[in-house]
């Protein structure tokens, strides 16, 4: 059944957007805001903006992430004198969901009778396979070649750099999947972006805050 719209969103212009988005989606934002439908749409439109601030630092982060990451995994296989890529070396410990993540890579990434750069595959492989290579099951088999990926972390403690790199997995994907974010500890998440960076490369921790929207946008939050 159809949501219906409160009868007093009023002028007839909130009304027409509202019911465009949907009112269930407006909700939450229409009680923070006292029912008040200008100012629940301020906060929306500033939800979004917000949103796409902290994905543009994101996606930054998952790109140098990743790629440290692999960068250590390659150093790996060349210590244990391994020619196979290390995603596809079988000897590697991987979790059957990690395999299934690689096979799925290869086959988006597969170019008919053209070789499928290694790049390319890596790609391929989102951020959720790369957070779960942080998972405790590697803590004896993994990580203490992963460990290399972050020299500036304050320890070597497995958890120091997957909790944080977990609550930006869950955040990004609230993110990617248009669901708000308003309500959620939102310097607790700038900070967990500019701490991964910093473990991996303090310059790159650098390098994203130069560029970053997202204190402008949280001192502008809507009253």
């Amino acid at each position: 059944m159809p949501s219906t719209l409160p009868s007093n969103l009023q002028p007839p212009a909130s009304k027409a957007v509202i019911e465009l988005i949907s009112p269930d989606r407006l909700n939450p934002y229409l009680t923070a805001c006292s029912g008040d439908p200008e100012a629940a749409l301020a906060l929306y439109r500033w939800n979004c903006e917000l949103a796409a601030a902290f994905f543009e630092s994101l996606g930054h982060l998952e790109i140098m992430f990743r790629n440290a990451v692999d960068a250590r995994l390659v150093q790996r296989q060349q210590g244990r004198n391994r020619t196979a890529e290390w995603y596809d070396d079988l000897s590697v410990p991987l979790s059957e969901k990690a395999r299934a993540d690689i096979t799925e890579a290869h086959r988006r990434a597969r170019r008919d009778g053209v070789t499928t750069p290694r790049g390319k595959i890596i790609a391929e492989l989102s951020f959720g396979f790369w957070r779960f290579l942080l998972v405790r099951q590697y803590r004896s088999t993994l990580w203490p070649d992963l460990a290399g990926a972050f020299p500036h972390a304050p320890n070597r403690a497995i958890a120091t750099v997957e909790d944080p790199v977990k609550r930006l997995h869950k955040f990004r994907n609230r993110i990617a999947h248009h669901e708000g974010i308003w309500n959620l500890p939102l310097a607790g998440r700038r900070d967990d972006i500019q701490a991964v960076l910093g473990f991996i490369a303090p310059a790159a921790a650098t390098w994203v805050a130069d560029a970053s929207r997202i204190d402008d946008l949280l001192a502008r939050r809507p009253a």
